[in-house]
């Protein structure tokens, strides 16, 4: 017999799941670093437990939308639109989740407004409260983000004047608007991609990861996916121009958006507009909005050789598992080429991603939405870092234009898994640490399991 299913207690379940995480975060999150618990200490775990049951109840939640999105009668858009809210509110006072990257824009964002060359120098450059909460790892390298995101941190910056629970709910409101944007852009990709709104709602803007990530992580990735489907939206209307300067826009938050300016063109092109003409209005526009915004951030061009900002020696991207392996492999063998295997296997990595995305362009371009979203999730694939989060990058557009089910149903198990593959404190997990968090979910199943049995003891009650 069916476990019974309904949009009220989807809601339900998924809003007790972010409210534990949150609660959870309170003690095991990515504290500001004088509220920092040791990691043994029993509210750090207890925290931790809580935190990874709430993730399993939101995962549970999610996949059991899911399946009424697929039933007889699904919600509409606007219905998923509330669940969203829903189970977004309790987020919204969580500390930093997951990750400490918050605490890099805020500082950075410092740099900027204190007149100081974010690419050229590191937030330790900076010094004072701000850069104390910076990963250690980070503390001495560039930002990595384009001046409109850096705009946008500088002013913030300005407005909160170095206060950090006033700079952390900023950031998270930054996030919250990018998220907001995703979610108005979903439904009218899809509708052009002939896929459903609701489903794809479901899996681009309902995604743990969005929630988890975007939201309770504060990521800048929202505000760049935010501003990428809005101009994909535009370019589908009769503002090619104006798509252009927003896909911009968000390739000037995050770099890896600039692919979403093929996408354009090719929209452009099947609009009716040349070729030749096609390209260079959106290259004239792209150039444009770079300089426009460059100027105003005040950042000057180093995000152009920021590009190459070093990754975590520990980073667990494909090429770097292998690079790692490889060089392993020759330091037993006794080679001098050792140290060169990560760099080469990065190497490889970037052109395989290049290959990879001129494949599926030549393949896809008559579906140029879908075609970005797998070359966003090629290049998250094949690039020398990854993140949970930057599954995201391609997830959002093949949510709203997967050609069927299956590939729906095949992405958001990926999802599902990756939301566990990060722990609240951002930080790495040691053994007692996984412990702890196994516990959690487990709790979490058992909990589910024995709610799905006492929701079907009344009716096998009567059948008998």
């Amino acid at each position: 017999m069916a476990f019974p299913v309904d949009l009220r207690r989807c809601q339900i379940l998924g809003l007790a799941g972010t409210t534990c995480v949150t609660a959870g975060g309170e003690t095991a999150g990515a504290l500001p670093v004088r509220e920092l618990l040791a990691p043994s200490s029993a509210h750090a775990a207890f925290g931790l437990v809580g935190a990874y049951f709430g993730v399993v109840l939101l995962i549970a939640a999610w996949a059991l939308l899911g399946r009424l999105i697929r039933g007889a009668e699904p919600p509409s858009p606007r219905a998923l639109l509330a669940v969203l809210v829903i189970w977004a509110a309790p987020l919204l006072v969580a500390p930093p989740l997951f990750s400490r990257d918050v605490y890099s824009y805020l500082a950075q964002g410092a740099m900027v407004d204190a007149h100081i060359d974010v690419y050229a120098h590191g937030p330790a450059q900076l010094g004072g409260p701000l850069a104390a909460e910076v990963s250690p790892l980070w503390r001495h390298t560039g930002a990595p983000y384009g001046p409109v995101f850096l705009g946008l941190a500088s002013a913030l910056s300005g407005v909160t004047r170095g206060e950090l629970p006033a700079g952390l709910f900023g950031m998270r409101l930054v996030a919250l608007l990018g998220v907001g944007l995703m979610a108005a852009a979903l439904p009218r990709l899809a509708r052009h991609s002939g896929a459903d709104p609701a489903a794809a709602l479901w899996l681009g803007a309902l995604n743990p990861l969005v929630l988890l990530h975007l939201v309770a992580g504060a990521h800048n990735d929202a505000i760049m996916l935010g501003l990428l489907g809005l101009g994909l939206v535009a370019a589908l209307g009769r503002w090619p121009v104006l798509g252009a300067v927003l896909v911009t826009l968000a390739a000037l938050v995050k770099a890896p958006a600039v692919l979403g300016l093929a996408a354009v063109v090719v929209l452009q092109v099947r609009a009716g507009r040349g070729r030749a003409k096609a390209v260079t209005t959106t290259a004239v526009a792209a150039a444009a909005t770079t300089v426009a915004a460059t100027t105003v951030a005040g950042t000057g061009y180093g995000w152009i050789g920021a590009l190459n900002t070093p990754v975590s020696p520990q980073n667990w991207a494909l090429t770097s598992l292998l690079g790692r392996a490889t060089g392993a492999l020759l330091e037993r063998l006794g080679s001098d080429l050792a140290p060169l295997a990560v760099p080469a296997w990065h190497a490889f990595g970037v052109v395989a991603a290049v290959v990879a995305v001129l494949l599926i362009w030549l393949r896809l371009r008559p579906r140029p939405v879908y075609a970005l979203g797998l070359s966003l999730a090629a290049v998250a694939a094949l690039g020398p870092a990854i993140r949970p989060w930057y599954a995201l990058w391609g997830l959002f557009l093949i949510a709203a234009a997967a050609p069927s089910a299956s590939v729906r149903h095949r992405v958001a198990a990926v999802s599902g898994v990756l939301a566990l593959a990060a722990l609240p404190s951002g930080g790495p997990a040691d053994t007692g640490q996984l412990v702890l968090a196994v516990s959690g979910g487990v709790l979490a199943v058992v909990v589910l399991w024995q709610a799905h049995q006492a929701e079907l003891a009344p009716a096998l009650g009567r059948t008998a």
